[in-house]
């Protein structure tokens, strides 16, 4: 089954159950936002997907867009000057883009279908909590190298999403998080990630801005 969903392109990846702060100026995404307000779009939901290739800003700019991206849920709108606006929202689903309309809308419209996780054979199951420990102690190993301080995450069927926002990862590693259907890979990835970018900051001495992240804060359409 497919659905229709407005797509709001970015240079980052929002994660299911994580929040993201947007600051809409453009006229396309003003119209969008207008629209989920009053409802013309139902479900005040949109989706973000990562720009692979291109910029946000600009009709056009954005060449190429990754697969899989996730809805924003508009939690609230706050209407500035000049009809711009403070959007809060946050990660829903993720989907797949199966295509997308550039002519029916200002903003884009994606074909879209909802992508679930693969439940889990028995014997992965069994191991689920270890994974669990595995990630969390990665975690804190990365707090603690990048922060100095050791903060309380609760535990989740969304924890990897969880951690993997309340550090500084690349858009590749989000994306590729995103893209996981299986509860204990994504464990795995990021329990690797956090030891990888831990090992970096221990080395440096320093906390490194991801590359790919740069320019996109606070996040802009």
């Amino acid at each position: 089954m497919t659905t229709t969903l407005p797509l709001f392109p970015l240079g980052t990846v929002l994660l299911p159950g994580t929040s993201l702060p947007l600051h809409v100026f453009e006229p396309r995404y003003r119209q969008l936002t207008v629209d989920l307000l009053t409802e013309q779009l139902p479900g005040r939901a949109f989706g973000v997907v990562a720009i692979r290739q291109g910029w946000e800003v600009g009709t056009g700019n954005a060449t190429a867009l990754h697969e899989v991206g996730c809805e924003a849920l508009l939690r609230d709108a706050k209407p500035l000057p000049d009809g711009r606006f403070d959007l809060s929202t946050t990660g829903g689903r993720r989907f797949r883009l199966v295509d997308v309309d550039t002519e029916s809308a200002p903003y884009l419209l994606g074909k879209v279908e909802w992508v679930a996780d693969v439940p889990a054979p028995a014997e992965v199951a069994e191991v689920l909590p270890l994974l669990v420990d595995g990630a969390m102690g990665a975690f804190r190993r990365y707090r603690q190298a990048a922060f100095e301080d050791d903060p309380v995450v609760a535990r989740t069927e969304m924890l990897a999403y969880s951690l993997a926002n309340d550090c500084l990862l690349t858009l590749e590693d989000r994306q590729h998080l995103l893209e996981e259907r299986s509860e204990a890979r994504r464990l795995r990835l990021v329990r690797r990630m956090m030891h990888r970018e831990a090992g970096i900051i221990t080395a440096l001495h320093a906390v490194p801005a991801p590359i790919a992240e740069l320019g996109h804060l606070p996040h802009r359409n």
